[in-house]
């Protein structure tokens, strides 16, 4: 049936402005914000102060065990011990800022009542997830440059966990040549974990191969002999995938009541192997899709010079404006307790 001559209806206020002018905007009260915060690393591992922008601490291991007879009534002979090393990691200034005028503030608005609290919180979760990055990532330690005399300023930054899991031949290096597992011979290498003072970044390398459950074993085993428990592995989705597939994963059961719907479980969360405790899997949007993470978290800290804090900044008009920052440093107690998979993404 045709519409009556002269009707005005809903759709009229799109071809007239003056028609249909009593209809409401129909807009939820409500802003429905994606929020991945798995921040593993920063919510889990130790925090310590640091109190000065280049943080250090002292690590040691134990001497290789030998076979020890000696004679009786032998004379003592004594040898130089090994005195722990020094290590150290720069501190790593974050931030976000933002700014809200003061209409905005003071008009009526949808989902919120105030825009400054709403991108405060909001701004504070996404530096979060900043730091989380530059722990579990593959960047280097640097003291940064100044800018004097026209030239380009560069910032500190803190090497990451992938970083410090170097591929050196002795623990006095804080790297285990033993604890770089990678899918072949060019999947990645890197300086020692730590040397002269700074963390050096890994080297992607041209060829790469799949994951294999023997890669992830071998890596656990070294971080084993060593001396660590890595009870917990950091990896990304494409490489939580192929875990899901290996034989070691823990046996699944979850009890369904009758004339219920049974839970069709898909994903490994434990790992079963012979070196240590079974391991976490931690599923991380921060890892890199090629590396898997094998981590003693008694080896690691998170050391902070400046907590996460807001800060408002001088008002210069008709707006508030506001900084929220952080600086941070990790903390690689001793790297030999972890290990590392490089393989493809």
């Amino acid at each position: 049936m045709a519409q009556v001559t002269g009707t005005t209806w809903t759709n009229s206020i799109a071809n007239s402005l003056t028609m249909a002018t009593n209809v409401r905007e129909d807009l939820e009260d409500v802003i429905f914000l994606l929020d991945p915060m798995d921040t593993w690393a920063l919510s889990n591992l130790d925090r310590v102060e640091a109190s000065a922008v280049y943080h250090e601490w002292l690590a040691d291991s134990l001497a290789g065990a030998t076979a020890n007879r000696q004679i009786e009534g032998a004379d003592a002979a004594f040898s130089t011990a090994a005195p722990a090393q020094r290590l150290g990691n720069w501190t790593q200034i974050a931030f976000k800022t933002f700014a809200v005028s003061d209409t905005l503030e003071a008009v009526e608005k949808a989902g919120r009542k105030s825009e400054r609290g709403r991108l405060g919180m909001k701004l504070l979760k996404e530096l979060k997830r900043d730091v989380e990055l530059a722990l579990v990532g593959n960047q280097g330690s640097s003291g940064g440059a100044g800018g004097a005399q026209g030239g380009t300023a560069t910032a500190r930054s803190s090497a990451g966990m992938e970083s410090w899991i170097g591929n050196g031949t002795t623990t006095t290096t804080q790297g285990e040549a033993s604890n770089v597992v990678a899918a072949t011979a060019s999947s990645g290498s890197t300086s020692p974990g730590f040397a002269s003072g700074a963390v050096a970044a890994p080297t992607d390398g041209t060829t790469t191969g799949a994951l294999t459950e023997g890669q992830l074993k071998a890596a656990l085993q070294g971080a084993w002999e060593d001396g660590g428990d890595p009870r917990v592995i950091l990896v990304g989705a494409a490489q939580k995938k192929v875990i899901d597939t290996f034989s070691g994963i823990a046996t699944r059961f979850v009890d369904s009541a009758p004339n219920k719907q049974a839970t069709i479980i898909g994903a490994a969360n434990m790992y079963v192997s012979s070196f240590g405790s079974p391991h976490m899997v931690v599923l991380s949007r921060y890892v890199r899709s090629s590396v898997v993470l094998c981590i003693d978290p008694d080896y690691w800290a998170v050391a902070f010079l400046r907590g996460f804090s807001k800060t408002p900044l001088a008002k210069t008009g008709e707006a508030e404006k506001m900084l929220i920052s952080s600086e941070f440093t990790l903390v690689s107690r001793n790297n030999a307790a972890s290990s590392k998979v490089v393989s493809a993404a």
